[in-house]
């Protein structure tokens, strides 16, 4: 047989198998063809596209970039090699591969609303916009464009124009589920939660926004559930699964049992929840339920408004026995302020990059006398040349770090998980913010009224944290001052 027969032939019964749901076979036909035409770039995408659908990432980028070395005017492999980096986070790269694909097919209005979502995942948002804006140029009915656009808007916070953007996208495309959740944060943060709400539940058919999660069991539509047991799920942050744990009474209330499936770092501190019957770890098996429900899907199934926030305090408590040996241990005195300090989230969360703060930056909370800092991180180390005890060894749970916090005078913390479970306890918290922020703590406001212990320091322009460290050594400085 001639080779570019081959060749044609090997790349149609590999497209057959993906076209059949059959992607590693697929890998195994066209990983033979490569061993004979170790050369042709049209191979290694499709091999590409096989282990996409295959979900090895990896090397599914290695073939893109292969096939883009092959034949540096492949769009096709450009475009996708820019779409899969963007996915799996590595936005500089997607943003050069997708710049390239721009380069060969400039025309194509799809491409540049590829390649504002890249730079919108990246922060680049004016560049993000102006992204979109040429897609739309281009198409005026695409309505990715429109979403991206409203996504990169949401984050430069012009939450108006997010709105309006993505209702155009939706006009133009009803089924479109990140549309929908662009929308829902545009409402939260601007306190509309009525509106929000039922906007925020597309969440769950955003594969990008969440990792899917199939549990074969009827979702709970908020009625009564007397007789029956329901799970309550852990969907998102460990922070998000203690700020919604407040709702668990509510359900339990409703009759029937509470099954509630969270992290495993996360059990020993809400198994003993107000309404919990059972609490079983993420990934271990079920026992028998008969409805479901994720526990961030609570506020809206139960209409939750500004005035109705269930925001009794506190809703969390440290194990007394537990929080009793860590008072010996940090052996706190009556003329000292314990402070605990958390500057980072996790590093694979999205926003990590604006919610998080090096930790060289609170050095001016040092010049301040009368205060003990502890840290309450457990995935960076503490090494700053002022004095911060760390207790990171120890912290291997969050009911080790709930017994900890019970023994502080005040929490300073970004928007992490600490912050949740300060303000859960009842504790001080003063949490640094973002522009723009996430939804739950809304704008313009210093207080929230999901933690009644909780002040708020925002930054007034985006990246600047040192206005906002500035503001909070002098707070503290008066706090000391008229203690």
């Amino acid at each position: 047989m001639p080779d570019d027969d081959a060749k044609s032939q090997s790349i149609q019964l590999a497209a057959e198998q993906l076209a059949a749901g059959k992607p590693q076979k697929a890998v195994e036909i066209c990983r033979q063809a490569i061993a004979r035409f170790p050369d042709d770039a049209k191979i290694h995408y499709v091999l590409a596209l096989a282990l996409n659908d295959a979900q090895r990432f990896s090397e599914a980028i290695d073939a893109y970039n292969q096939a883009v070395r092959l034949n540096p005017e492949f769009f096709e492999a450009y475009n996708n090699l820019g779409t899969l980096l963007s996915r799996r986070g590595r936005f500089d790269e997607a943003i050069q591969a997708l710049t390239q694909a721009i380069r060969l097919r400039p025309e194509l209005a799809q491409t540049h609303a590829n390649l504002s979502n890249a730079l919108r995942d990246n922060w680049k948002l004016e560049e993000a916009v102006a992204a979109a804006s040429k897609a739309l140029a281009l198409n005026p009915e695409l309505a990715q464009a429109y979403t991206s656009l409203g996504a990169a808007l949401l984050g430069l916070g012009r939450f108006d124009e997010a709105i309006h953007a993505c209702q155009s996208a939706i006009q133009r495309k009803p089924d479109s589920p990140a549309a929908h959740l662009n929308i829902a944060l545009a409402e939260l943060v601007s306190g509309n939660l009525e509106r929000g709400w039922p906007e925020y539940e597309w969440r769950l058919r955003c594969p990008d926004a969440l990792p899917p999660r199939r549990i074969s069991l009827p979702a709970w539509d908020g009625t009564r559930i007397d007789g029956k047991t329901i799970l309550l799920y852990s969907e998102q942050g460990f922070g998000d699964a203690i700020h919604f744990i407040r709702y668990v009474p509510m359900v339990a209330a409703l009759g029937g049992r509470v099954v509630l499936e969270c992290p495993a770092s996360l059990l020993p501190l809400l198994r003993g929840s107000a309404g919990v019957d059972r609490a079983v770890a993420t990934g271990a098996a079920l026992p028998h339920c008969d409805l479901q429900c994720a526990l961030p899907s609570l506020p809206g199934m139960f209409k939750t408004t500004l005035g109705s926030i269930p925001a009794a305090n506190p809703y969390l408590a440290a194990d007394a026995k537990t929080a009793e040996s860590w008072r010996k241990r940090i052996e706190p005195s009556g003329d000292v302020l314990q402070v605990g300090l958390a500057w980072a989230g996790r590093a694979e969360n999205r926003n990590d990059r604006n919610r998080s703060i090096r930790l060289e930056k609170f050095s001016p909370l040092a010049n301040v006398t009368g205060v003990r800092f502890h840290s309450l991180q457990t995935n960076r180390p503490a090494n700053v040349s002022f004095a911060l005890s760390d207790w990171s060894d120890l912290l291997k749970d969050f009911a080790q770090t709930a017994a900890l916090l019970a023994n502080l005078d005040l929490v300073v913390s970004v928007d992490t998980a600490v912050a949740h479970l300060a303000g859960a306890m009842g504790k001080p918290v003063w949490l640094l913010l973002p522009f723009p922020p996430d939804w739950r703590w809304m704008l313009n406001r210093s207080d929230s009224p999901w933690y009644p212990t909780m002040r708020l320091f925002r930054q007034t322009a985006a990246g600047d944290w040192d206005a906002v460290i500035r503001r909070v050594a002098e707070e503290l400085a008066n706090s000391i001052t008229h203690a």
